[in-house]
């Protein structure tokens, strides 16, 4: 069941309280309700929380919609960062907005094209989505980051791994994206590649962040 923006951003607060900072329960004043808030009743009435006294846990149902309201937002703020170059100041408050109109199967076209990311742009963990799993398993065995690749052997770019911004801006400036060919050169003393006819130099730690579909001979 559908339920309002404003009971997704309650939700959405709860899982991460719950599952990423560890807590049994959420007292209601932390998230800024009481008992008569109509944000609490929306909930309720869905069966997404459970309530006792003043302390609210997610169902099981609610756990599941919540960690959906997480993935969209976190990719919405990714899909702002990486392809819309959105500043820092206003990614959050746009992604919030942004989120709402992510709704299943528009949030896995996101992600597909974002080449499944594994972070949002504050380093946050995105919770995986049937297109996440689909994609592990095709690419199972074929897929391996560029430091693992031999001298001359190449591929195409299936996603990359990395947390900190300006070091995924260098990756976007170097047309690093999903789909993109790309072949190493040389391993020391650092990582040399070929892309889009044009040859960089990166560090142990960049080329452990890109992952790249091999291509068998």
């Amino acid at each position: 069941m559908k339920i309002s923006e404003d009971a997704e951003n309650i939700l959405e607060q709860m899982w991460v309280c719950i599952n990423e900072e560890m807590n049994d329960s959420v007292d209601l004043s932390s998230l800024g309700l009481d008992e008569a808030s109509p944000e609490l009743s929306e909930l309720l009435e869905t069966g997404n929380i459970l309530l006792s006294d003043s302390l609210a846990t997610l169902s099981e149902e609610g756990d599941a919609n919540g960690r959906t309201v997480v993935r969209r937002r976190r990719l919405a703020e990714r899909l702002l960062v990486d392809v819309l170059n959105t500043k820092e100041k206003h990614v959050r408050s746009s992604a919030c907005e942004f989120e709402h109109i992510l709704h299943r199967g528009i949030d896995e076209n996101v992600c597909i094209l974002l080449g499944h990311p594994r972070t949002c742009p504050h380093g946050k963990q995105i919770p995986e989505g049937e297109c996440c799993k689909k994609a592990r398993e095709e690419l199972e065995h074929v897929v391996a980051p560029l430091s693992a690749l031999k001298n001359g052997q190449s591929g195409k770019i299936a996603y990359f791994d990395m947390r900190e911004e300006q070091k995924m801006q260098k990756m976007l400036s170097m047309g690093v994206l999903p789909g993109i060919s790309i072949g190493l050169v040389q391993s020391y003393p650092s990582y040399v590649f070929d892309l889009n006819h044009t040859r960089y130099a990166v560090d142990s730690e960049m080329a452990d962040s890109i992952y790249v579909r091999v291509e068998r001979g």
